[in-house]
């Protein structure tokens, strides 16, 4: 065999190597990338839903008049914890409202800022809810006076917004989250508002 034979095979044999190399490069890099795919769809499947909370609340007006328009304006505390080790959450959108038997009593709903919960943490908010003369079904009207006169007043608190789940660099598409938060008062004579207890919310994601 020739030097320049030899040369030739040696420089056929490296580009084989060479190409094998690339390819077994491309197929690991593949593999690894399907490796985190899946990983990431595995941790948001397996994601908890993040738990609400409502420790608080505070009732500055409660007046039916007209005689079946409603002015509401009530304070309210509410936690949100994420449960989770390895994923956090985007909440991009929150409104806020209350809701007496299906009708919702404060409008526009409140709008609390857009923020980030990294895993395992907790955040407060307190914001307040306003409505004036809301226009009540005759029925709730006359529902109203009477929970007013057995002393007792089942608010819901409610949150309709969507939110993100973030893995790492991954980010994913919007989720709808709705949470229903039921707010227990006792009234008085004077018709003062007593907030009972801390309550946990039903969270739907």
């Amino acid at each position: 065999m020739s030097f320049k034979d030899w040369v030739d095979d040696w420089y056929w044999q490296w580009r084989r190597h060479s190409l094998f190399r690339r390819l077994f490069t491309c197929f690991l890099c593949l593999i690894i990338l399907v490796l985190f795919v899946i990983l990431v769809v595995w941790l948001v499947l397996r994601s908890s839903k993040p738990k609400f909370y409502l420790q608080g609340a505070t009732v500055g007006q409660f007046n039916l008049s007209d005689p079946n328009l409603l002015s509401s304006v009530i304070q309210v505390t509410i936690s949100s914890y994420n449960p989770n080790d390895h994923i956090s959450i985007y909440y991009d959108r929150l409104d806020v409202y209350a809701a007496y038997r299906g009708q919702q009593i404060t409008a526009p709903p409140t709008t609390l800022l857009t923020v980030y919960q990294d895993h395992n943490d907790v955040i407060v908010w307190s914001p307040y809810l306003n409505g004036t003369a809301i226009l009540l079904a005759p029925y709730l009207a006359t529902t109203v006076v009477q929970d007013e006169s057995a002393e007792v007043m089942l608010i819901h608190i409610k949150i309709d917004g969507s939110l993100r789940w973030k893995v790492g660099t991954w980010i994913s598409s919007h989720y709808h989250i709705d949470v229903n938060c039921p707010a227990l008062f006792t009234v008085d004579s004077s018709k003062r508002f007593q907030f009972q207890n801390n309550t946990s919310c039903s969270v739907d994601v």
